[in-house]
């Protein structure tokens, strides 16, 4: 079996326990995302629209007393660039069905909310399969410091994320029930 077969395989798997978790959602499942970023009030910040089974970091976001930006798709296999965000903005269907501003300034992001299937306790995380987080935190980490927060339910954890090089590792996980550094 093919890493590409085990990530399919792991995608499958991990797409029936978020909608699980979804489905089981309370109000307040962001509320430990919110009191993490409250640390971060003076840094930009990029979080994400959530879409189907996502958990929802908007409430964390409009919270949020610094700038903040959601990601945009500009082409395939490339990095992804941020536009502003807030709870007024006019959104339009961006590729693959999520939600982008209409218009706003780019932002760079210094803290960075990341949306995933599965993640594990080294800080790995398991995306869609497009790579634009990854290839997005790399050139960050290149530029800058930046924190990456992998916000999830806690049902989405397993034992290890299949991983390959070119995987980013998480600085911060939350979840509805606990925050944690990842440990190697």
């Amino acid at each position: 079996m093919t890493l590409t077969d085990v990530k399919k395989d792991a995608r499958a798997e991990a797409f029936a326990r978020r909608k699980v978790a979804f489905a089981a959602r309370a109000a307040g499942d962001s509320d430990r995302l919110k009191a993490v970023l409250a640390g971060h009030a003076d840094k930009v910040l990029a979080g994400y629209m959530p879409m189907r089974t996502e958990i929802d970091c908007l409430p964390a976001m409009a919270a949020h007393q610094g700038p903040v930006g959601v990601p945009v798709i500009l082409a395939a296999s490339t990095p992804l660039k941020f536009r502003t965000w807030n709870a007024d903005a006019v959104m339009v269907a961006g590729a693959f069905g999520a939600l982008i501003p209409e218009a706003g300034d780019w932002v760079e992001p210094d803290v960075l909310i990341v949306p995933l299937l599965a993640f594990d306790r080294r800080g790995y995380r398991l995306g869609y399969g497009g790579g634009f987080y990854d290839r997005t935190l790399e050139g960050l980490r290149a530029r800058k410091s930046v924190t990456a927060i992998g916000f999830a339910f806690a049902a989405q954890e397993v034992d290890e994320v299949p991983i390959e090089p070119t995987d980013q590792v998480l600085d911060l996980i939350v979840t509805e029930k606990e925050v944690f550094r990842p440990g190697f």
